[in-house]
């Protein structure tokens, strides 16, 4: 299998006297394969396939709180908000909302798009944070879309990089897995852990789910050509919501007979950001991730048609552009309308790049996203 760099060894085959056979890598030109064994008359077989991007899909709340509205509650005003982000409105969860709804609405237009019947889904992979149940999301969603197979579902999170490590995981379990049909799908809802009195932080977010069906195909029309994923946990201390223990009575401590029991009820607190920092760490990571996925697939930034970014700041989505040398009008950019929505935020902009027309079959991105954690990663691919 890969490594988190999408650089893949050299096959080590396996000897037959060993009852346990080995997953070794297989490397073709352009294209980074994850492979799978199978048993067969005590010979192993190598099975591979590529993976295509076919359909996708996105969905927002009913609410839209712009920069006007957020000054009548914090110390602010449009004009500054717009000039250090870049953003001009965003979507808030509100009423009857629910983020597993806005999943479950992006999910049914990705498969539409690709004209795939919910029933022929074998993956449902959600890439969130901030799941509506402690215990993660998707198996909600693939109850709701009606997937009576009982396909397996589980939760990626990764925060703002969670949408690049599920477009890498789902193609890992294609290629690797015999999966043929998986729903990628980042949504978030940021907007439930912000501080809204803090002017530095409550400006950036909005919720948001976007969705991508990818697809089993044959490996010479592979849309992944490569990958670069990273982590750090140092960084945490810059980014970060963190668990907090509520100070409740505690009764049985208090008689004396057991010390610290029972636990106090623990919550999450709202994001702690330092933006400086935020800034300084994702324009240098950025573009290195992108340059070295590039070297990987064998392709320049000339080469790719889009460059579409995590979009959390405008700002950090010029910088990474210009160091690559991209264009303006190549680089896909929604940001002014939701503002940061987190693992939403790439499908929610390809989604709506695809549907105006912008983004064709054919075209090749390059996408990384960036996070708490920190993580950070990249992916070249090609569309449809």
């Amino acid at each position: 299998m890969a490594n988190a760099s999408g650089l893949l060894t050299r096959p080590s085959f396996p000897s037959l006297r060993r009852t346990k056979i080995q997953q070794p890598p297989i490397r073709i030109f352009k294209t980074f394969v994850c492979s799978s064994t199978i048993q067969s008359k005590g010979m192993p077989r190598f099975v591979s396939k590529g993976c295509k991007f076919v359909g996708c899909g996105s969905a927002t709340p009913s609410l839209q709180v712009s920069n006007d509205d957020l000054s009548k509650i914090v110390d602010t005003n449009d004009e500054w908000i717009a000039l250090r982000t870049g953003i001009r409105n965003r979507r808030i969860i509100s009423g009857k909302d629910s983020l597993t709804s806005l999943a479950v609405e992006a999910a049914r237009n990705a498969l539409e798009m690709a004209s795939v019947d919910p029933e022929d889904v074998d993956l449902v992979l959600l890439c969130s944070s901030t799941p509506e149940d402690l215990f993660g999301g998707a198996p909600q969603i693939q109850k709701a879309l009606g997937c009576k197979s009982n396909p397996l579902a589980y939760d990626i999170t990764a925060a703002c990089s969670g949408f690049i490590l599920g477009l890498v995981s789902a193609a890992c379990h294609i290629r690797g897995g015999g999966f043929k049909s998986v729903l990628v799908i980042g949504a978030d809802a940021l907007s439930r852990f912000v501080d809204w009195t803090d002017r530095g932080s409550c400006i950036l977010f909005g919720d948001a789910a976007g969705a991508v069906l990818v697809q089993a195909c044959d490996v010479e029309e592979d849309g992944l050509f490569s990958f670069d994923l990273h982590s750090d946990g140092d960084g945490q201390r810059h980014l970060n919501a963190s668990i907090k223990l509520n100070e409740i009575e505690n009764e049985a401590g208090a008689n004396g007979s057991v010390l610290d029991f029972p636990p106090s009820r623990a919550s999450y607190s709202c994001i702690q950001m330092n933006g400086k920092e935020v800034f300084r760490f994702a324009v240098k990571s950025v573009p290195q991730t992108i340059e070295s996925a590039l070297e990987k697939a064998g392709l320049s930034a000339s080469d790719i048609d889009w460059l579409l970014l995590h979009q959390a700041n405008q700002r950090i989505i010029d910088a990474v552009a210009t160091r690559l040398e991209v264009p303006s009008e190549r680089v896909i950019s929604n940001l002014a309308n939701y503002g940061n929505t987190s693992a939403a935020s790439i499908p929610l902009a390809l989604d709506e790049a695809v549907r105006c027309g912008k983004v064709k079959p054919g075209h090749i991105i390059a996408s990384a996203g960036f996070g708490a954690g920190v993580t950070w990663g990249s992916a070249i691919l090609r569309w449809g």
